[in-house]
């Protein structure tokens, strides 16, 4: 089994209660700072001080108690063996500015992203990634990307086995499904597409041709059931669910959640994936950051975080759905740990810093209501009992009695059975049987049948240079490959921009001149003009949009 990976500096305090302290940067100057983290009014705010540019108090949680629950769950990962960069100081002291993988981080990619073009048919308002008119165009080759694939499956110990592919907006490349199908290839067994799918529902038959290519979710931008509160691809949403449905591929709706623009239509967001449960998989709601085109001076007035969010869920839902059936994304590490520790092999985790996500499944019963998981599933309860055996096993190893692992494993399917009320139990879900399967006999195939049978809802809130938590960079797992073989994460990639994302695209880019003269097909200014009032006059948008079940 891997060594943990190295701890910095500021990562002695990860999982302290407040106030503890982590480092940031400076918003203006980007310089690395010490900072502190500590709770007032009931919220919990990140504080740092500028020598050059003063003082920066910043929200980073709306909930100092949901603060504390997440922070129970957090957990370090298995490290990765190979790094990208290596420091000769290992404190942690200039994150973010030595990404690469570097040795101070401590997870492996768990989901992989590759941009592979900066171009987009669209200019939202709220965007943060794009190429303005005249700025060169990234769009590595399919040689290129086919080494940026190699370089993610080279991660030791647990390569990644889920990629991304994004842009801009990836669907605009010709040469799209040749670039799915490298990834399939390369041995990735889950391939999501990021787009805003307006391509696959005036291009009939291209979504098939995705899924033959080997994807299996397609990430859809989608940020309200409103023309206003979703002007990118409303009155193409129906067509997009009906091609997907034709072409037997699941769907994510990806929400950018902007308080005072599309909040309060959280409710009717989760309503509108339960009336389409057949196609729609889940629905990850993105609280905004504030990068990109996004205006800095309206961050009091629309900053929304994790546990806001899920407040409004719970009242939106009238109690339906509650705060505390979401759980934060390390929690599944008690899972991974104990198959660690009885199979002796590496486990792909999700050890992510407990601030960064949270999420729960819904379920329909027979009269079609919502049921969460934890309404007939004890979640804490089955956690304690993983993690209680887990202790026992490797108790029961260092004593040289390696079999005695039966004796827990026995005593566990026993427990799991207590967790379970099985009078509030969805008709045709076999829970027992699922864990069963994924605990003792380590066969996932039945996950498959959870995921169709539910809708995952998941929140993911990326920073900005405003909340900048060293300790989640650390930890991220959400990974872009670069073209020049580092792997940065996700919000070093897209917050200081300048050092990763927009100075190595401009370093891989063709001139916008010398690319418009290589396609000369293809108008690098397209942007996308839609007939709204031929796509509402549809049937399909009728149905879609007007003739649904309320389930709150």
């Amino acid at each position: 089994m891997a060594k943990k990976a190295i701890i910095s500096s500021v990562s002695h305090t990860y999982g302290h209660k407040l106030p503890y302290v982590t480092r940031s940067i400076c918003p203006e100057c980007k310089r690395p700072v010490q900072a502190t983290m500590y709770s007032k009014s009931g919220k919990v705010f990140i504080k740092r001080k500028c020598k050059e540019h003063g003082l920066f108090d910043e929200v980073y949680w709306d909930s100092a108690a949901e603060f504390d629950r997440a922070r129970k769950f957090a957990n370090d990962s298995t490290g990765i063996a190979v790094h990208n960069v290596c420091l000769t100081n290992n404190n942690g002291s200039n994150c973010p500015f030595d990404c690469g993988l570097c040795t101070n981080h401590h997870n492996h990619t768990a989901l992989a992203n590759i941009a592979v073009t900066n171009r987009c048919d669209l200019s939202c308002w709220y965007c943060f990634f794009y190429a303005k008119e005249g700025d060169p165009i990234y769009e590595p080759s399919l040689e290129k990307i086919d080494e940026m694939l190699k370089n993610l499956r080279a991660q030791r110990p647990i390569p990644p086995n889920a990629i991304q592919f994004t842009g801009g907006e990836p669907t605009l490349r010709k040469d799209i499904i040749e670039i799915l199908k490298l990834a399939k290839k390369r041995g990735f067994e889950h391939v999501q597409l990021n787009t805003h799918g307006i391509n696959l529902a005036n291009t009939p038959g291209l979504a098939k041709k995705v899924e033959r290519a080997g994807v299996s979710t397609i990430y859809l931008s989608f940020d309200g059931v409103s023309a206003k509160t979703n002007p990118k691809n409303h009155y193409e949403i129906p067509r997009i669910l009906n091609e997907c449905r034709k072409a037997g591929i699941g769907i994510v709706l990806v929400p950018t959640l902007i308080k005072g623009v599309n909040d309060h239509e959280i409710g009717a967001i989760i309503d509108f994936a339960l009336n389409n449960l057949d196609v729609i998989r889940g629905v990850n709601f993105q609280p905004v950051s504030f990068v990109g085109r996004m205006p800095k001076a309206l961050r009091q007035k629309e900053r929304i975080t994790i546990p806001k969010a899920t407040e409004l869920i719970e009242k939106h839902s009238k109690g339906a759905i509650k705060q505390r059936d979401f759980f934060p994304v390390p929690c599944v590490s008690s899972i991974t740990d104990f198959i660690e520790t009885v199979t002796n092999r590496d486990q792909y985790t999700m050890n992510i810093h407990f601030a960064c996500g949270e999420a729960t499944y819904l379920f329909l019963d027979d009269d079609n209501n919502v049921v969460p998981l934890p309404e007939f599933f004890d979640v804490e309860r089955f956690f304690n009992f993983l993690n209680t055996h887990t202790k026992n096993i490797e108790s029961w190893k260092s004593k040289g009695l390696n079999h005695a692992k039966y004796v827990e494993l026995a005593k566990l399917l026993f427990e799991i059975n207590s967790c379970i009320d099985r009078k509030k139990l969805p008709k045709g879900l076999d829970l027992g049987k699922l864990l069963f399967d994924v605990l003792v006999k380590h066969d996932y195939t039945t996950l498959g049948q959870f995921h169709h049978k539910s809708l995952f809802i998941g929140m993911m809130h990326f920073m900005d240079l405003y909340n900048y938590d060293q300790q989640r960079v650390e930890r991220c797992d959400i990974h872009y490959a670069m073209p020049d073989g580092r792997i940065v994460p996700f919000c070093a990639f897209n917050v200081v921009p300048e050092l990763y994302r927009d100075k190595i695209q401009r370093q891989f880019s063709l001139p916008w001149k010398e690319w418009a003269k290589a396609n000369p097909r293809t108008d690098p200014a397209y942007k996308y003009k839609r007939d709204a009032a031929k796509l509402s006059s549809e049937q399909l948008y009728k149905k879609t949009y007007l003739h649904k079940k309320k389930f709150w």
